[in-house]
């Protein structure tokens, strides 16, 4: 099992991914370019994480005529989120906003979640949520 993210902005989240997830995953590209509509990162021989092009899925789907956006004033909720152990989530949340992740939570002890959990937040170029965790 491995994410598939659909997203809008392929070329922007190709770049983001195939910048910062060798260094923070070990992950490599095994498939597709910047162009899309698809492209893979595989950790060893294990899917690792998928980006298709959103509008190649709502045209199989038959989804293609729904909005692409949520309407003004109404506040997303994430249907997925990634989830990355990596070995320095300082680190990691700097390097995913210097190849142009948005802030959404810098790192931070999570004592509830595990007594020696950190976690930072972050989203991807399309908006998707990743979280990135050392425990």
């Amino acid at each position: 099992m491995h994410p598939r993210l659909l997203v809008r902005r392929f070329a922007a989240c190709f770049r983001f991914y195939d910048a910062v997830l060798p260094p923070l995953t070990g992950a490599r590209l095994v498939r597709g370019t910047h162009e899309g509509p698809y492209a893979s990162w595989d950790i060893g021989s294990e899917g690792a994480v998928m980006l298709l092009d959103r509008t190649a899925m709502a045209s199989i789907t038959g989804t293609a005529e729904q909005p692409a956006e949520l309407p003004a004033g109404l506040p997303p909720h994430d249907a997925a989120m990634l989830v990355s152990r990596v070995d320095d989530v300082a680190a990691g949340y700097a390097l995913c906003l210097a190849h142009g992740a948005s802030p959404v939570a810098p790192p931070a002890p999570r004592p509830q979640w595990g007594p020696t959990m950190r976690t930072a937040h972050v989203r991807d170029p399309d908006g998707n949520l990743w979280e990135l965790q050392s425990y």
